[in-house]
């Protein structure tokens, strides 16, 4: 689950846990978002082409659909941060649905990615992530991390949902890459 004060640890599948620390200023965010974004791409590439698209990277979900799902997370915060920033409050994590729902906007990312080509969902997670570092880039440093600095952050802040969408998020995603990629070269 991603959210203002959760922690990619309690994400349903199969309690993968983050260690590394939550980075607390600007600098830190985009150093740890690369460096992880990075290491998630060295375990992508040392998977099999056969095994990507193939169930078992968190239950049903492929090595693609993790990544569709860090592209989905990325956008849902970019379109966040465009609402707040005109003023208006977002509907979070989606309309209609609370943070208690992040199981069911999961199923439904999936749901609507599931189809889509590698190629397409390898573009737009680079796309996303890029978009992302160019934004958190464009805040002042010490207003990231403010909490209650923007009325649509609630209590929290911009950079505490950043680290989620991306630093924290990745590290989720390349410990389940790296365990698939470990059972499959097993034959398990």
């Amino acid at each position: 689950m991603v959210g203002p004060t959760s922690s990619i640890a309690r994400e349903p599948c199969l309690g993968i846990s983050v260690s590394m620390p939550r980075p607390t200023s600007q600098a830190e965010l985009l150093e740890a978002m690369e460096r992880e974004y990075a290491a998630l791409w060295e375990e992508v590439v040392l998977c099999d082409q056969a095994d990507l698209e193939a169930p078992g990277a968190c239950e049903q979900w492929s090595v693609k659909d993790l990544l569709a799902h860090l592209d989905a997370w990325h956008e849902l915060l970019l379109g966040w941060e465009r609402i707040g920033a005109a003023g208006e409050k977002p509907e979070m994590p989606a309309p209609g649905l609370t943070w208690k729902d992040t199981p069911v906007l999961n199923a439904q990312i999936w749901e609507r990615t599931k189809d889509d080509g590698w190629d397409q969902i390898a573009g737009r997670l680079d796309h996303s992530h890029t978009a992302l570092r160019k934004l958190i880039s464009s805040y002042e440093a010490e207003a990231l991390f403010e909490k209650k600095r923007f009325k649509w952050t609630g209590s929290t802040s911009v950079g505490a949902y950043a680290v989620s969408a991306t630093s924290s998020h990745y590290e989720w995603a390349r410990k389940l890459v790296r365990r698939f990629r470990k059972a499959q070269a097993a034959g398990v």
